[in-house]
């Protein structure tokens, strides 16, 4: 059995961990963030080339599954595994952490409705949190952010007045009520990431009663067979390789 796990996340280090050495994974990063946390096990780091260059790959490795435990905003990567594994009859589960509650977040589909939302509502301190690609949406906003991310965004999609804070998770309830405070935040704009490493800013928040922007995740593509937990992902796996359906 040889699977190609798609990467990037907690949640694929830590089935990464389970299953190796028991079965040979191949987990596979975007590059998009240097220096990343590696998993156990074998490591590609690059794109496929679409659906014609994975599914190429997969031939060309022997792959016998796909276990796709990418970030639940990694739409493209997603969709291009199951078109691919589609076409090849090969077996394909997606590892699909639960999203947060929105409790009473203003929840929108985009990060030019969220720039929007912040626009319309006044808000002239923002904590963004949605990543580099979410930048640039809030370019031309004349109010102050914090933004953290991972990496830095460029430079040409950051707006005026803003502090940039590069750093990864997970955070602690405490620290970032504290750095709320500081800054004196009005709301928190983020996506519906979902997962322990991120939630404490939400909790924060509410405690501290600013508002929350929340952008919806993409949605799935259909009929893909999905789990939302490592041990569910790894069981699925092992069954596999027992030959079980």
């Amino acid at each position: 059995m040889r699977v190609l796990l798609l990467g990037g996340t907690a949640e694929a280090r830590a089935l990464a961990a389970l299953l190796h050495p028991r079965v040979e994974v191949i987990s596979s990063l975007a590059g998009r963030v240097p220096d990343p946390a590696l998993p156990a096990g074998a490591v590609r780091v690059g794109g496929f080339g679409g659906v014609a260059g994975l599914r190429e790959w997969l031939v060309d490795n022997g792959i016998t599954a796909v276990v796709d435990a990418t970030h639940p905003f990694a739409a493209g990567i997603t969709a291009n595994a199951t078109t691919a594994c589609a076409g090849l009859s090969l077996p394909h589960l997606v590892l699909h952490r639960p999203p947060w509650d929105a409790g009473g977040a203003l929840q929108v589909s985009s990060d030019g409705e969220a720039a929007d939302v912040v626009a319309d509502k006044g808000f002239s301190r923002i904590f963004l949190t949605t990543g580099r690609s979410g930048v640039a949406a809030f370019r031309d906003s004349p109010s102050w952010f914090l933004i953290r991310v991972v990496t830095a965004p460029d430079a040409a999609s950051l707006p005026r007045d803003h502090e940039l804070v590069l750093s990864r998770g997970p955070y602690r309830y405490d620290d970032e009520r504290a750095l709320m405070r500081r800054h004196g935040i009005e709301v928190v704009v983020t996506k519906n990431s979902g997962g322990a490493m991120t939630r404490a800013k939400l909790q924060a928040a509410q405690s501290l009663g600013i508002d929350v922007v929340m952008i919806d995740r993409p949605a799935l593509p259909a009929a893909v067979r999905t789990v939302g937990t490592v041990d569910e992902a790894a069981a699925w796996v092992l069954s596999r390789g027992s030959g079980e359906a």
